[in-house]
């Protein structure tokens, strides 16, 4: 049985994320307690719970301790079969972070996997938007051999949440390695963004604009999509994501969320700044895409490497983790402005 104590490292949700992710690929038996102990609101809040219930219905597990505030359960995986699922997240927790969670399971199931994810937040703070995932994670992990579609139904925000979102994968069960250890030359800069029922105050609009203009300002050209949304009459709010690309395959993502009290000239800039760092660095992948691809990099066969402008919380977290319970070797050194990832 696989032993996680959760408060190590962050401490975060991205141990329980990780952790059951992995049990179900490996089909062992998972106990992990101290959950989010390091958090402000410890143990499992509705998309947490809701992230371990969804996993249980893809790989068939029996879960034992799985409820609003619990800081131990016991995850006890079966086969990974896919098909048809629904999942209800119940407020405006994070959609991207349920997705983060049981997507390198279906990576491993023996059928097609469409999960229709409802009732929970696309585009919420301290969470990638889903068009981050979409235009960032999702072409990564294509050119890895993993397929999936990610269709935005209806947008949700904070506090009401209501969106939704269908995730269809397709079986790959032989993950390629990752190597981006340059970052090349920049080829293009694209982006898109969102508005939902704030099209009289064109917000869109002008978080574009302002993203422009400070990308403007370092000699870039970017093209941004302008979406004015109508998908989700209960709740109004926005979002920005915009992506580089260079000549040797580099992909990197920036992202933005409107808020209450927030202009859209702060949201839009706020991207680009975030972008802007990015492609300074010369990293050949983004602080956030960073943690998320460890799964993928220790599960395939062959070495990978990548460089990370800052060790996060989330990727010491992650990389730590990977070590510990699949046992493959990953280095984490210094190279130049960044720090070099490298799975032997």
């Amino acid at each position: 049985m696989l032993e996680i104590d959760g408060s190590q490292k962050s401490g975060s949700g991205t141990i329980l994320r990780l952790s059951i992710a992995l049990a179900g690929i490996l089909g062992e038996p998972l106990h992990i307690y101290n959950i989010r102990k390091k958090r402000s609101e410890p143990g499992l809040r509705p998309q947490h719970l809701e992230s371990v219930l969804t996993a249980a219905k893809i790989c068939n597990a029996n879960v034992k301790g799985a409820a609003i505030g619990s800081g131990e359960l016991w995850f006890e995986p079966g086969e990974i079969e896919g098909g048809d699922i629904d999942a209800e997240i119940g407020t405006a927790g994070s959609i991207p972070m349920l997705v983060m969670t049981i997507l390198p399971i279906c990576a491993y199931a023996k059928h097609e996997v469409k999960l229709r994810i409802s009732k929970g937040g696309t585009d919420i703070r301290n969470s990638p938007t889903t068009n981050y995932l979409k235009y960032v994670l999702l072409p990564t992990l294509e050119r890895r051999g993993l397929n999936f579609s990610l269709t935005v139904e209806r947008y949700g925000y904070y506090p009401k949440g209501m969106g939704e979102v269908l995730l269809e994968v397709q079986p790959s069960k032989k993950l390629t390695p990752l190597g981006l250890g340059e970052f090349g030359r920049l080829r293009e800069i694209n982006g898109i963004s969102v508005c939902t029922f704030l099209a009289d105050r064109r917000v869109a609009e002008r978080q574009a604009e302002a993203a422009a203009k400070h990308l403007m300002a370092y000699g870039y050209k970017p093209q941004v999509q302008i979406v004015n949304d109508f998908s989700n009459p209960v709740q109004k709010g926005s979002s920005i994501v915009l992506w580089a690309e260079t000549d040797s395959g580099v992909l990197l993502g920036g992202d933005a969320i409107g808020e209450i009290g927030k202009q859209s000239e702060v949201v839009g800039r706020e991207a680009a700044e975030n972008l802007t760092d990015e492609i300074v660095s010369e990293a050949t992948v983004d602080i956030h895409l960073a943690d998320m691809l460890v799964p993928y990099v220790a599960l395939a066969e062959g070495s990978s490497t990548y460089l990370v402008r800052s060790m996060t919380d989330h990727l010491e977290t992650n990389v730590w983790l990977a070590r510990e319970v699949l046992g493959v070797e990953i280095d984490v050194s210094k190279s130049g402005k960044c720090y070099q990832i490298t799975k032997a």
